[in-house]
C-alpha cells in the first residue's frame, strides 16, 4: 500500500485525480478501523493532515463554510451557534479522543446511514463542496446520498467543505444507542425550525441504506405550526408528525435493534425534538414582544 502526503491543496488535487483509487485519510477513525480489520485493503492512502485550508472555517454570505477536516471538537466549541442541530450530533460522538480526530469530512466519505453528521445536514439545507483538477462544484446535501456507501462524489473528487446556512430558527439532534456513550446510533433525528422560510427540515440516519428526509411530515408540520402567535402545537399534531417521519423509514434488523424498534425510537425522537424545538421557538416570540 503506498502512503501519499501532499502539503497543499493543489497537490492533494493532483494526487487524487492520478490514483482515483486511493483512499483519504484525516482522523483515520473510521478507515484506520477497516485497515484493522482487514475489511478494506486500498491500493493507497492519502494522508490529508497538511492540507491547512481543510481545517479552517469562515463566514460566507448569510452561513458558514466549514473545511470537511475540521474536527468535531472545534465544531463544538466553535460553531455551536453557527450549526446547533450538527454541534449537538458532534457531541455524541463516541469519546473525546475520537472527536479530536473525526470530521464531518470522515462521515460523508464513508457515508455510513449511521453517521452522527447526516441528519443535520440534510435538515438544514447543507451543501457539500466537492473539488478535483476539473474544478468545484457544490451539491446539496439533500442530493448528496445516493445508495448504501454511495455518494454524489465522483472517484477522483475530494470532499473539500461543507456550506452550513444561518439558522432561521431552532435545531436539535437526537439520537438513540444501546448504551448512552461509545455508540453507534441505532436510530437518530435532527430537525430545524425556519421561520424565515416558514419551513421545517428533518434529517434521519441508521434507518435506511441511506440518511433520508421526511418530506411529507415537514411539510404537515409547517402546515400547523403557530409562526406567529406561537400557540403550542395541538397534540394530534404532534402524534402524526411522529407517525409520518417513522413511515419513511426502511430499517432493518440487525444486533443493535429491530426494524420494529427504530421505527418506534425514531418516532418518540421527531416527537420529542419537534417539542423542544417548537418551545424555543415561542420563547423566541415572547421575547421580540
Amino acid at each position: 500500500m503506498d502512503f501519499l502526503s501532499p502539503s497543499t491543496w493543489e497537490e492533494a488535487l493532483a494526487v487524487k485525480s492520478a490514483h482515483p483509487d486511493a483512499v483519504p485519510i484525516m482522523g483515520g477513525t473510521d478507515v484506520m478501523v477497516e485497515l484493522n480489520f482487514d475489511k478494506h485493503r486500498p491500493p493507497a492512502l492519502i494522508d490529508l493532515t497538511r492540507v491547512p485550508e481543510l481545517t479552517r472555517w469562515a463566514p460566507e454570505g448569510d452561513g458558514v463554510l466549514m473545511g470537511a477536516g475540521l474536527s468535531y471538537t472545534r465544531i463544538i466549541g466553535e460553531l455551536a451557534g453557527h450549526a446547533p442541530a450538527l454541534a449537538q450530533a458532534s457531541r455524541s460522538v463516541a469519546s473525546p479522543q475520537i472527536r479530536n480526530r473525526g470530521s464531518v469530512g470522515g462521515n460523508l466519505g464513508g457515508a455510513s446511514p449511521s453517521g452522527e453528521a447526516h441528519p443535520p445536514l440534510l435538515a438544514t439545507d447543507a451543501v457539500i463542496e466537492l473539488a478535483s483538477v476539473r474544478g468545484t462544484r457544490r451539491v446539496p446535501a439533500r442530493e448528496f446520498y445516493l445508495g448504501l456507501r454511495h455518494t454524489a462524489r465522483a472517484e477522483d473528487e475530494l470532499i473539500a467543505a461543507v456550506l452550513l446556512p444561518r439558522p432561521a430558527g431552532p435545531q436539535y439532534f437526537a439520537k438513540i444507542g444501546t448504551r448512552n456513550a461509545m455508540v453507534i446510533a441505532v436510530a437518530s433525528f435532527a430537525i430545524a425550525l425556519d421561520a424565515a422560510t416558514r419551513t421545517v427540515g428533518t434529517g434521519v440516519g441508521s434507518c435506511a441504506p441511506t440518511p433520508i428526509r421526511a418530506v411529507e411530515a415537514e411539510e404537515f408540520i409547517a402546515g400547523e405550526l403557530d409562526w406567529d402567535g406561537g400557540s403550542p402545537l395541538a397534540p394530534g399534531a404532534v402524534t402524526r408528525f411522529g407517525e409520518l417521519v417513522a413511515s419513511v423509514a426502511r430499517p432493518i434488523d440487525d444486533v443493535r435493534g429491530s426494524a420494529d424498534y427504530r421505527k418506534h425510537a425514531l418516532s418518540v425522537m421527531a416527537r420529542r425534538t419537534l417539542a423542544w424545538a417548537v418551545t424555543d421557538h415561542r420563547k423566541g416570540i415572547e421575547q421580540c414582544a
